[in-house]
């Protein structure tokens, strides 16, 4: 009884870690002949003694209207300023500076969908009088000026970067909403960043389908109205010219055709407006939340040059690369390592409208072929998916990367080793990058031609960023003790969010409330910026990201992380897929239930699900064995491949799974209610009705998917 209590009483920051060390991989010679930091010195350059003047190395990476007095300025903590004085256009260092050497050279090429349709390259010449011509009509039919909010719903074409833009040429903010979420999603972002211009699109491809999209629109504007907002106009760019893909009647006098209005705007000019370095350039809205919407504010010369100099030295961008990050510009990910970084170094960025197994897996490794891409740059969620469906498919392109990125979420180890071998064919190195939507830019990775890869270790804090462990009390979590703790930043950096639009208390609160040392202090060091995740250090000083504080299952006291249990399910060779939930429980509080989905070829039975139950129970524990495993025909996901633990965990404990509107696949739901509720009230396992804490505990698991 004495041990029991023991458990109990573990720190809450203190997530069980049982993952082994897994051995290092190295970059190819040839790679690092060519990369752009091969040099160990950076390091030095970057180390703590040289903060903040070190970040002068990325924003000289920038063009200046003026140049800064004050690097970094934290008279007002948290709220730090970078480059203060400086000035800068943000669109002038993605396109105009590029146009003396390299008006001809592609900028954008974007492939659509259909694979019989023709891929579209926007050269920066091209890419120049789409955005002045669109600038044009914002500032002179919309009426918008310096400082005004644009919201953006827009799917993955090439108007969304020519409208990103235009905004940045203007100084106007603009306001992304990811594609995939619902009219309401993007209504109450018009509302909370008080957009009076909404622009949409009338469809786009989907799964082989031409989705209506502007049908969102009408929904996104009933409910800003029901809560007092009302937008001026409605802009709409057609998926394809002179054709109208939506069944949703254009309102006269609010909604307007993009390609009839912008014909008064041909050859039209904008001169870029020099705006401030800590002007806002952008609002992304976190995904998951709950209550009012979280808008990070990106400012102009600190974001820009962050992303700017881990595109350069993370990504290993070259002008001449034909680059491609496979994400959606609906997320941080797509702004950062699709527009604004790759665009401000003069590459060639690749965009892809549809679904990566569209028509087939082989799908993604065509493109590349064809495109002589250089560099893969996508989120594990999607990895996985292309193992799942064809994990012999690369094999058959003649594709060869460089460089590989995984971003979005910890990667498990068994699918990193397919990455690498069998997508990047053991040619390509892998960073494997730790951040979030607030911070910018990446903040854990391994310099690719500098340190070794290791599987499921995102690597040390990048260059300029000083990471550490802190547990419950504040108290340093050393490297090598195998205990996991929250990952804390010790410093600002120019990536860093300016705030949360709108909520300055809730910025405070939520990222630096927890650690500050000293409220009135105007020093950074006692500041830590919490990121809300759990890690471990190892002796190496490589990081491993255990999942969000709040995905993790108490079990009598041991608190076990998602990511941990999935990473040992997914080590069983038919496992394509696997998803973690807690289970109310009287003897031990909670348990887990496993969720996996097979590789095609297999067909569910027993014999799988023991052979999961017992390599959770060898690699982590006997406290780790699932009460259940269910084998599932396919996980409920996001439209970004997410899996949404918490409609399953709704499933497992008899309760509501939520809101399931905004899932790719909701049918799956039924399906799996019926497999799974079925089968436990036949054993009499169905849980006692949950307390209304107990309730909500399970309905926030995983809100931050």
């Amino acid at each position: 009884m004495a041990v029991e209590q023991q458990e109990v009483q573990v720190s809450e920051a203190q997530i069980a870690v049982h993952w082994r060390e897994e051995e290092y991989y190295y970059p190819p010679a040839k790679f690092i002949g060519q990369a752009n930091a091969s040099d160990p010195a950076i390091r030095e350059r970057f180390r703590e003694q040289n903060f903040p003047e070190c970040f002068k190395e990325y924003a000289d990476l920038l063009t200046w209207d003026k140049y800064w007095h004050t690097t970094l300025d934290t008279s007002n903590p948290p709220f730090w300023k970078w480059f203060v004085g400086g000035r800068l256009n943000a669109c002038y260092n993605c396109v105009d500076r590029h146009l003396a050497t390299d008006r001809n050279k592609p900028a954008l090429i974007w492939v659509p969908e259909p694979e019989a349709a023709a891929t579209e390259v926007i050269t920066y010449q091209e890419l120049y009088w789409r955005i002045n011509e669109f600038a044009a009509l914002l500032r002179d039919f919309c009426e918008l000026k310096t400082g005004d909010r644009v919201t953006f719903h827009l799917p993955m074409v090439p108007d969304l970067p020519v409208s990103m833009l235009a905004c940045a040429r203007l100084g106007v903010i603009h306001s992304e909403v990811f594609g995939g979420f619902s009219g309401a999603a993007c209504g109450e972002r018009i509302v909370d960043s008080q957009s009076r211009i909404l622009v949409t699109m009338d469809g786009y491809y989907r799964n082989g389908e031409l989705i209506d999209h502007k049908s969102k629109a009408d929904e996104a504007l009933a409910v800003a109205k029901k809560q007092g907002f009302e937008i001026d106009k409605v802009l709409v760019w057609r998926r394809q010219p002179g054709q109208y893909a939506s069944k949703s009647p254009m309102v006269e006098g609010r909604d307007f055709f993009v390609d009839e209005v912008i014909t008064d705007y041909r050859r039209r000019v904008v001169e870029p407006v020099s705006m401030p370095a800590e002007a806002p350039l952008f609002l992304m809205y976190t995904s998951g939340t709950t209550g009012r919407p979280k808008g990070c504010q990106h400012s102009t010369g600190g974001y820009l040059s962050y992303v700017a100099g881990t595109s350069k030295y993370y990504q290993d961008i070259h002008p001449d690369d034909t680059y491609w990050c496979f994400a959606d510009i609906g997320w941080i990910t797509g702004h950062s390592y699709i527009v604004y970084g790759p665009l401000a170094l003069g590459t060639t960025s690749v965009m892809y409208e549809g679904v990566p197994t569209y028509p087939d897996p082989g799908r993604p490794w065509r493109i590349a072929e064809r495109l002589g891409a250089t560099t893969f740059h996508t989120a594990p969620t999607t990895i996985r998916m292309l193992r799942k469906l064809g994990p012999d498919e690369p094999a058959k392109y003649g594709y060869h990367f460089k460089h590989m990125t995984t971003v979005g979420e910890p990667i498990e180890p068994e699918v990193w080793r397919w990455y690498h071998k069998v997508v990047g064919k053991g040619e390509a190195v892998i960073v494997d990058t730790w951040w979030q939507t607030e911070n910018g830019g990446f903040l854990g990775s391994t310099l690719p031609a500098i340190d070794p890869m290791k599987p499921g270790s995102c690597g040390p804090g990048v260059v300029g960023i000083y990471p550490v462990i802190y547990d419950e009390k504040g108290e340093v979590v050393e490297a090598g003790s195998g205990r996991a703790g929250n990952i804390c930043i010790r410093n600002p950096w120019p990536g860093i969010f300016q705030t949360i639009w709108g909520q300055p208390e809730r910025f405070v609160d939520t990222y630096y409330k927890k650690y500050c040392r000293n409220p009135e202090s105007k020093d950074w060091h006692d500041w830590p910026y919490f990121a809300n995740d759990g890690a471990v250090l190892a002796a190496d000083g490589y990081f491993r990201i255990v999942g969000r504080v709040d995905d993790v299952v108490n079990v009598a006291g041991h608190r076990l992380g998602t990511k941990e249990l999935e990473s040992a399910a997914i080590t069983v060779e038919e496992v394509a897929e696997a998803a973690a939930v807690p289970v109310v429980d009287e003897l031990r509080g909670r348990v887990v239930e496993m969720y996996v989905a097979l590789k095609p070829g297999y067909v569910a039975s027993k014999e799988i699900e023991a052979k999961v139950a017992k390599g959770i129970e060898t690699q982590i524990g006997k406290i780790a064995r699932p009460k259940n495993v269910w084998i599932v025909a396919d996980m409920p996901k996001t439209r970004s491949g997410k899996i949404m633990r918490r409609v399953i965990a709704g499933i497992s404990n008899f309760t509501d799974p939520g809101d399931i509107t905004t899932l790719a696949n909701p049918e799956i739901v039924a399906s799996i209610k019926e497999q799974v509720q079925t089968e436990k009230r036949a054993r009499g396992d169905v849980p006692r009705e949950l307390t209304a804490q107990e309730a909500e505990e399970i309905k926030a698991f995983g809100k931050n998917e």
